[in-house]
């Protein structure tokens, strides 16, 4: 309050309490009245009642003038009413702060406790179930998995798990956003629910979701369960203003209940899945042990290839490349082997589709390359064969090839005329420029360039005069025929295939070795069409470089 507020307030209760002093009957009760406004009018410190009601005595007694014994006695018996009124005032209003603190402070607990509950709450479509599609999630998943396998209350002695992976999607979420690709796995989590109601649906993230099938009876019904998901998510689907179709892959695996562990189960679904993928997705497949080992082996055999090169496990073996006319080898073609320790001597068609697959084929490949050239340097003589040597498609594409090529010729002293790359039909036709170049300036070094398992891959002959190509080393199956009598109708067709890439090669300039020579009539009939050479096992099987040489090294 302003002190003009303050005096005037206090002016108004002097009055009251001066009238109420000459009334007849004398009412105290205007005294705790007056003590009541003034704590109403926040007057309530703890000096604030003495002073008022100094100023209230002096205000009656000096400026209204009442002095007389009786309403000195009225006077004094009233400012005490007014102190009792005070003091109510005051009690009471400090109650009603503390019951107002204590229901302020009761209902921030209840809310507090409502929003613990509901944070709990949400901790909990959180935990169990996912976010985007409300699907129940991975923990929920392997609870209710774990649960079918280790409760026999549940009667269920087969189990059945259906592992689905949208096929392509990144397609969607690269090309059309995150938002409609987030869309459309809430379409796909809506369908698959719709269609498989009575078996629990999750997500497991990404695209990736999974059907339990409990209580099944065999293979087939994890099987309609699957179908079913395949044709739920192939319908069309219009998603933020695109029509969209997508395809699933799915891997299923069902077994009985005992023996199988939830992991076991779902690692077998995984690799399921991934078998459907490689088919072409837009199919399921079911989980094969056979198959299954084959691969864990093969997994493997592709993880041992490092350390084995540096164990020195790998060793090369040598086939000759013989001249079909006067019977000189003319080369010698490097055939990778290794000598491992527990599965014994391994061919390349072993490990050498694993090494491609997972790029260790690069490190492989640079090693017989380097090895082949130091061998190759130890064969003396005016007619020292060629070393021949095949590269990966990945050692193709790789940007270093032509300078390592160098250096390996460099650091063995090989002449290069005396090295032969060779690479296959398929490569040669790449759309990829790159690795033509670098062909064309290793044959610019005198590096001699075959292409390998010619007539598999539908060359374009005429393409052939602007490749940097030196020899064609046709494929085996055109020779296989050679082997029947000559009066037979595919034998003779076979040898007129031959006969015009013969011709065809040489109208290049191109020399020709017939790969797959296995007996003398064969031989025979190659070097009657013109076959400049011939590699099999009628000129020689492949062994160590001593072994392979006509003439010791």
């Amino acid at each position: 309050m302003t002190q003009a507020q303050l005096e005037a307030l206090l002016q108004r209760l002097t009055e009251r309490l001066a009238v109420a002093i000459r009334t007849e009957p004398f009412d105290l009760r205007v005294g705790q009245q007056v003590g009541a406004e003034l704590v109403q009018a926040h007057i309530a410190s703890a000096e604030g009642l003495g002073r008022t009601i100094e100023v209230i005595q002096l205000r009656l007694v000096r400026d209204l003038g009442l002095i007389d014994g009786d309403v000195e006695d009225r006077m004094a018996r009233l400012l005490a009413t007014v102190a009792t009124g005070y003091a109510r005032a005051l009690r009471d209003r400090t109650l009603d702060e503390q019951e107002s603190i204590l229901r302020a402070a009761m209902m921030a607990r209840a809310q507090a406790e409502q929003a613990l509950r509901d944070s709990e709450a949400r901790f909990r479509h959180q935990a169990t179930h996912d976010p985007l599609t409300d699907l129940p999630n991975r923990t929920l998943f392997t609870e209710r998995l774990t649960a079918a396998l280790d409760d026999p209350g549940r009667g269920a002695d087969r189990i059945g798990v259906c592992f689905l992976d949208l096929d392509r999607f990144k397609v969607v979420n690269d090309t059309l956003g995150h938002q409609v690709g987030d869309s459309l796995l809430v379409s796909v989590a809506q369908r698959l629910r719709r269609a498989l109601g009575e078996h629990l649906v999750a997500r497991l993230g990404g695209d990736e979701f999974v059907v339990l099938v409990e209580r099944t009876g065999c293979t087939d019904d994890a099987v309609k369960v699957a179908e079913a998901a395949l044709a739920a998510v192939s319908e069309p689907a219009l998603v933020d203003g695109h029509e969209l179709t997508v395809s699933a892959s799915i891997g299923i695996v069902e077994r009985p209940v005992a023996g199988t562990t939830p992991v076991e189960l779902m690692r077998a679904a995984d690799s399921t899945l991934h078998w459907a993928k490689a088919a072409g997705g837009a199919r399921w497949s079911i989980f094969d042990a056979d198959r299954n080992r084959h691969e864990l082996a093969r997994y493997a055999l592709s993880a041992a290839i490092p350390a084995a090169l540096d164990r020195g496990e790998f060793y090369l073996d040598y086939q000759p490349l013989t001249s079909l006319r006067g019977g000189r080898v003319l080369g010698m073609e490097a055939l990778v082997r290794w000598r491992h320790p527990e599965l014994g001597v391994l061919r390349p068609d072993s490990f050498i589709g694993l090494a491609e697959e997972t790029g260790l084929i690069v490190r492989l490949g640079g090693w017989v390359l380097a090895e082949a050239c130091r061998e190759a340097r130890t064969w003396t003589g005016d007619d020292a064969p060629f070393v021949s040597v095949n590269l990966a498609v990945r050692q193709l594409h790789r940007p270093g090839l032509v300078q390592e090529v160098q250096a390996v010729l460099g650091r063995t002293g090989l002449p290069p005329e005396r090295l032969q790359l060779e690479v296959t039909e398929s490569t040669m036709m790449s759309t990829v420029a790159e690795p033509v170049r670098a062909l064309r300036v290793l044959k610019g070094l005198g590096v001699r360039i075959a292409i390998d398992d010619f007539g598999t891959g539908y060359c374009n002959l005429a393409y052939l005069r602007d490749l940097p190509v030196s020899e064609l080393k046709v494929a085996g199956e055109f020779v296989a025929g050679l082997r029947a009598p000559d009066d037979d109708p595919d034998s003779r067709t076979d040898e007129r295939i031959l006969a015009s890439l013969v011709s065809l090669a040489h109208a290049l300039d191109l020399t020709v070795t017939a790969e797959g020579v296995e007996t003398a009539e064969q031989a025979d009939r190659l070097r009657a069409i013109g076959c400049d050479a011939g590699q099999g096992w009628h000129f020689g099987r492949p062994a160590p470089a001593h072994e392979a040489l006509p003439h010791p090294a």
